[in-house]
């Protein structure tokens, strides 16, 4: 679909949206509706809703309805007062945007109109810093050339000024014509692809004979990017409102759903079903008891016969009683300590680079837990690994090297003398590096010049030819100066061919002012430059560089440039102005037209440039690898500057302890035949375990994915390490995702926008706010400023987080249960009538004052240290493994409220169920016991006290003889002077202390057991911390061998249907767990394996998930 806009033309305007900006999720009408209508989307909330309806039932109900509909409706109101909050910022926000004062040109007259105003086809003129409203194509600017800059960072997050320039068909134009510009653009419809913008222009006469112009991104201004360096500039709306780009990338991103999350569903089922259960059972006990013992008491009054659905009443009535074993409150608690934890990441200062001024920042809430259960760590390389500051180190000019002894070719006498000297291939060399890029110089008052580079690369090359005399002095819309040795040259720019991931190359044509040749300038990746080098050419020499250069671990672009013939640039420039002229597949047809003119290039030589590692990348991954974590790096670069950095940073070990596994092919014969190799290798069980990793570049990755994903998914399973090399960002996203259905926690971790799928793809995203730009920080869940920060991420927050919310979880069912049991047992005293014990006041204060507040306090409690932690890394397979939340763990707690609602409900009874009682003393008693029970329980499983935490606990504790004392002074509360009663009685301290011993004696029995003679890996660093000693022993807490079915079917590998979701770590009281192999120590060579079939006989220990 197309859209047609015409310039300046009234008629079109109620065809279009107009420009106003609107965020908001609600209207004052909807909001009441709207809202209640999502939340009673989710079914926890259908359920409860169901039940608060029932109790309105006076006939069944066997409490007051509010004990139900009070809770219900503080949740409901805690969430509706958070998004009307939020939507009301929203709007103040779109208010400010819409009411700023712009000025356009309407039927040729120039006038000021509010933002809101602006209409497709308006000209909207900008001045310097001005914010631009709404998507346009630019028509003009103050620049002779028809040059302006802008700032992206509020669009992209990239902080580098770009430039901008008007569409040929405008160039000239003097500013006065502008305000009676007539013409049509012919565009797409709105999308949200803010790095595409495929249209064309049409001048009508007199500006123009109607000659059709091609537009592209290059040639916009889009909403929220800031003019600079410009004085005025002027556009064509053509998407206002919310169908600009950056309107249509708006959207709420789908949530997701931590393992945590998803057991505690599970459990929720577990429980629904369990309590249909209980309801079935004592429903028909309840009327079987009605039909026989009722009818023999006289003060029972049942009536004989009753309607016809009175065999549903105590069946309802229990189910009413039971519907508290789900606890109401879990979620709005797990939202408020999961934002909770998300703030301590931001408030943390060991997390903050100091460096860029850059604090770590939790975007996402939700999923502070699953850090803690990260198994697979997918990694960008470049300004994730490393710094991302690129210096220019050495190259290779016609076949001599520069820069080998010395290390920095700009120091290179022999380079030096060959630019002093005029030396022609080394001129046309440092000409490359000169003009092929997308650098701006920008020359201050003073007359220095800077450049505004958008990669770092360019940068590099840009600045080490000014080094070499060659210097970048302006860019004036189509004519480039160039300064070498005093002497200033011309070259004008005739056509641009843009780099991209696919033709990892970039070109430009220019024509030497000087001679008027046309001349073919490229850069590229060695395969995208040397295979098209002309047939004459020998190019070993460079292959042979770029090899060498690579093992350094540096970056290496090959330079090659060509010269045209008139004729032949003539017709090859007429068919890229049709291919850059369509609408539809213009990047696919513009990169044939380039392939034909990127042919026969006389190959100049290779750059290469240095990319140091970031502080504390080593050690970061070492630990992380101790903790059981996989690491992947997917990169871009080639495959020896890969290796080499994931040498230089733990990535994978030297021989004789590591080995790499190369899978390459240009065809799916070779490819085939290279996984078999490398997936048969990996399955046979070693007698020497070593670290092997395999390697893959993005062609035979390509075929992999597409032809053998069964087979690359086992490997994926085996192997702990892999490098992936010139991968696209779409492949890096396949790989997340190809994990992912292995039920494997993923986090992926880059820094710029190539990152951003892999991103949002995994589990767990991260983006480091880097030279690139924030784009990948701001589409991540949590971003930091440098890799290292990682370590602490994981180990610290993500641990802590995933302790306190098994814990919060579980302890929630655990006051439920305790409660509804207590119920239960009291029905069959009571005839199996579904009485409840409780009063309406006391169930609904059970669950929002009396054991909340102790248990958010849990978000404190720190098992141990923080400097223990990051010394033991391998604890985190405590995590990993689920050890703190799962079915068995969740019986335990199922078990202690049944066992301690027992001990309250006998105790009670024998000290209290006699004819001197009241039924609501009963209660209290019972319900105090409770209290007292749980005051102890959070008392037992913290681990570190504070003063809020002793506050939270006990002062909860005296809080609840406080509030009940209130309610006894009142005659309406249905418990009249019950607590002063009892508090006068000595026999219900007793009972109180009673219940403690007896409900809390076995608990802390089975723990101090536990802690002394079954002491875990925790225990034992727990242990020492309280004893201040040394670490002697952690027990067997290193990864244990594992061996594998052999199975040497050629590429007949089955994924594994039937195997733990997570991996068991082997600790001193789990005997039957298994790990992965642990890291060997580095040793000084390397043994870069090419699979081939006289190796195969090596074994090495390999270990999966459960098959």
């Amino acid at each position: 679909m197309k859209r047609y806009v015409n310039i300046d033309d009234n008629d079109q305007e109620h065809l279009y949206c107009d420009n106003r900006l609107s965020n908001r999720k609600y209207t004052i009408l909807n909001f009441i509706p709207k809202n209640l209508w999502e939340q009673f989307s989710r079914f926890m909330n259908q359920y409860f809703l169901l039940i608060a309806c029932l109790q309105l039932w006076s006939l069944i109900t066997p409490v007051n309805p509010a004990s139900t509909w009070g809770p219900l409706i503080f949740i409901f109101a805690v969430s509706a007062t958070k998004e009307a909050w939020d939507d009301y910022n929203r709007y103040l926000s779109d208010k400010q945007a819409n009411e700023k004062e712009i000025w356009v040109v309407k039927n040729g007259i120039k006038k000021q109109i509010r933002s809101q105003d602006i209409r497709v086809g308006n000209i909207v003129w900008l001045r310097e810093n001005d914010e631009v409203p709404c998507d346009l194509v630019l028509i003009g600017t103050s620049d002779p050339q028809g040059i302006c800059y802008v700032e992206t960072a509020a669009l992209d997050g990239e902080t580098d000024l770009k430039t901008r320039i008007i569409p040929s068909a405008c160039i000239g134009l003097a500013p006065e014509l502008l305000h009676k510009i007539k013409g049509a653009i012919e565009c797409p419809n709105p999308d949200k692809d803010i790095r595409r913008f495929d249209a064309n222009m049409r001048l009508f006469p007199p500006f123009i004979d109607n000659d059709l112009c091609p537009l592209t991104i290059n040639n916009t201004l889009l909403q929220s990017c800031y003019l600079r360096n410009t004085e005025w500039a002027c556009g064509v709306a053509v998407y206002t409102g919310n169908e600009t780009k950056l309107g249509m990338s708006r959207g709420i991103p789908e949530p997701k759903l931590t393992a945590v999350d998803a057991m505690i569903d599970k459990l929720t089922g577990a429980i629904f079903i369990f309590q249909i259960v209980v309801v079935i059972v004592l429903g028909v006990a309840g009327n079987v008891w009605k039909d026989t013992e009722a009818q023999k008491l006289w003060y029972v009054l049942y009536p004989k016969e009753g309607p016809w659905y009175e065999l549903l009443v105590i069946p309802l009535r229990f189910e009413l009683l039971c519907s508290i074993m789900i606890p109401i409150s879990i979620k709005v608690s797990l939202d408020l300590v999961k934002s909770l934890y998300a703030k301590f990441i931001d408030w943390d200062e060991e997390m903050y680079d100091h460096d860029t001024s850059t604090p770590s920042h939790a975007a996402n809430t939700a999923i502070s837990e699953d850090l803690g259960q990260v198994e697979y760590i997918l990694t960008d390389k470049t300004g994730t690994l490393t710094e991302n500051r690129m210096i220019f180190r050495r190259c290779c000019i016609s076949g001599i090297f520069y820069g080998n002894e010395s290390g920095d070719a700009l120091r290179d006498t022999e380079l030096l003398n060959a630019v002093s000297s005029n030396n022609p291939n080394v001129i046309r060399f440092l000409t490359v590096m000169a003009i092929c890029n997308t650098v701006v110089p920008l020359k201050s008052k003073s007359g220095a010049i800077s450049y505004k580079a958008q990669s770092q690369d360019e940068d590099a090359l840009v600045q080490a030819a000014a080094h070499l005399h060659m210097v970048l002095i302006s860019k004036n819309g189509n004519t480039i100066e160039i300064n070498f040795n005093a002497a200033t040259i011309q070259y004008e720019i005739l056509d641009t061919l843009e780099f991209t991931s696919d033709r990892k190359r970039m070109s430009v044509v220019v024509r030497d002012c000087q001679n008027g040749k046309i001349i073919l300038l490229s850069k590229g990746a060695d395969e995208a430059i040397l295979s098209n080098s002309h047939s004459g050419q020998q190019i070993r020499t460079y292959v042979e560089a770029v090899e060498q250069y690579g093992q350094l671990g540096l970056r290496t672009l090959c330079l090659a440039w060509r010269e045209l013939k008139e004729d032949e640039y003539s017709e090859w420039s007429v068919m890229f102005k049709e291919a850059n002229s369509t609408l539809v597949d213009r990047e696919w047809k513009s990169a044939e037209v380039c392939q034909r003119l990127e042919q026969d290039l006389e190959i100049l030589g290779v750059t290469a440039i240095e990319d140091r590692l970031q502080d504390g990348v080593p050690e970061t991954i070492e630990t992380l690898r101790k903790a059981g974590i996989n690491f992947w790096m997917l990169t871009g670069d080639k495959q020896n500057t890969a290796i080499q950095i994931a040498l230089l940073c733990n990535f994978i070990s030297p021989e004789p302890k590591g080995q790499l596994l190369l899978i390459s092919g240009r065809t799916e014969d070779e490819v085939s035949r290279s996984l078999e190799r490398v997936v048969l290798t990996m399955r046979i069980t070693p007698s020497e375990p070593k670290d092997v990793a395999f390697v893959v570049d993005g062609w035979a990755l390509e075929i992999v994915l597409k032809h053998y994903r069964k087979a690359f998914t086992e490997l994926a399973i085996l192997s702990r390490t892999a490098i992936c090399c010139r991968v696209t960002p779409s492949q890096k996203a396949q790989l997340v995702e190809l994990l992912k259905s292995c039920d494997y926690r993923t986090l992926a971790i880059g820094d710029g926008g190539n990152d951003v799928r892999m991103i949002q793809q995994a589990d767990i995203g991260v983006g480091i706010s880097g030279r690139e730009g924030l784009q990948a920080a701001r589409a991540a869940d949590y971003s930091i400023g440098k890799f290292r920060f990682l370590k602490r991420l994981i180990l610290v927050h993500g641990r802590y987080s995933y302790n306190r919310t098994a814990f919060l979880s579980q302890y929630s069912f655990y006051k439920s249960l305790l409660i509804c049991f207590l119920q239960i047992f009291f029905s069959f005293i009571s005839g199996v009538s579904g009485t409840s014990l409780f009063n309406s006041v006391s169930l609904m204060a059970y669950n929002v004052f009396y054991t909340s507040i102790p248990v958010l306090m849990n978000v404190l409690d720190k098992d141990l240290t923080e400097k223990t932690v990051m010394q033991h890394p391998q604890i985190l397979f405590y995590c990993q493994a689920g050890r703190l939340l799962n079915p068995s763990t969740f019986a335990g707690w199922f078990g202690r409220s049944l066992f301690h609602a027992l001990v309250v409900f006998l105790i009670c009874i024998h000290v209290y169920a006699d004819e001197k009682s009241e039924k609501e003393e009963l209660s209290m008693v019972a319900l105090s016991g409770c209290i007292w029970l749980q005051a102890f329980v959070v008392a037992l499983e913290t681990n570190s006290f504070t003063i809020l935490q002793h506050l939270a606990i006990w002062g909860n504790l005296a809080a609840f003889y406080v509030i009940n004392c209130i309610m006894s002074t009142l005659p309406s509360a249905g418990m009249y002077t019950i607590m002063f009663r009892l508090c006068v009685q000595p026999s219900y301290w007793i009972t109180m202390l009673l219940i403690v011993a007896v409900g809390m004696g076995p608990v802390f029995a089975l723990k101090y057991f536990r802690y002394t003679y079954r002491s875990s890996a925790i225990n034992k660093l727990q242990q020492a911390e309280l004893l201040r000693g040394p670490i002697l022993s952690l027990g067997n807490v290193e990864p244990q061998k594992r061996s594998m079915e052999k199975d040497t079917a050629v590429l007949s590998i089955t994924q594994p249907k039937n195997r733990n979701p997570v991996y068991e770590p082997l600790l001193s009281d789990s005997p039957t767990a298994t790990r992965r192999p642990s890291l060997g120590p580095t040793a000084a060579s390397f043994d870069f394996f090419q699979a081939t079939q006289s190796r195969l006989s090596s074994t090495y220990s390999r270990n999966c998930k459960n098959n």
